[in-house]
């Protein structure tokens, strides 16, 4: 028994090198391009990602809006839920007050509290918009708030 015999048998093979010439039997003249059309060509290759083939682009085609109001839908409002604010013993309510409890970050936009519920202890809302429940629930405690 000779030594080859002895060697372990290589189980996987590695990746066949894929040639575009004639002698390769994958391509030919066309190289893997397929047979013709703007992509086939050489040179010519570079074809913008939104371009339709001359159809009438599709930033075109939609309603041209006018001014800036338009991103006001972009401004996007952080609700936070008073149940949660209660949770964590907070009597004093900020934008900083809830960002240190890991209720809001401060960059994804304003806070608002929502959720009204029954409250034992008096809270103050400093520069915080709140829907009308929690407002009235706030007040009731004999919290106040102010924007």
């Amino acid at each position: 028994m000779s030594l080859l015999q002895e060697l372990p048998s290589i189980v996987s093979s590695s990746a066949k090198r894929v040639g575009r010439g004639y002698g390769s039997q994958r391509g030919g003249h066309t190289a893997g391009r397929g047979q013709k059309g703007q992509l086939s060509r050489t040179g010519a290759s570079k074809v913008a990602l939104w371009f339709e083939g001359g159809q009438l682009p599709l930033i075109k085609r939609l309603p041209m809006l006018r001014g800036k109001a338009r991103f006001g839908s972009l401004k996007t409002k952080q609700e936070v839920q008073l149940r949660d604010v209660v949770a964590k013993g907070l009597t004093e309510i900020t934008v900083e007050s809830l960002a240190e409890a890991n209720l809001i970050r401060l960059s994804n936009g304003t806070p608002r509290l929502i959720g009204a519920v029954k409250l034992e202890t008096p809270v103050t809302v400093t520069g915080i918009e709140t829907s009308n429940p929690v407002r009235k629930a706030i007040e009731k405690a004999g919290g106040k708030v102010t924007q």
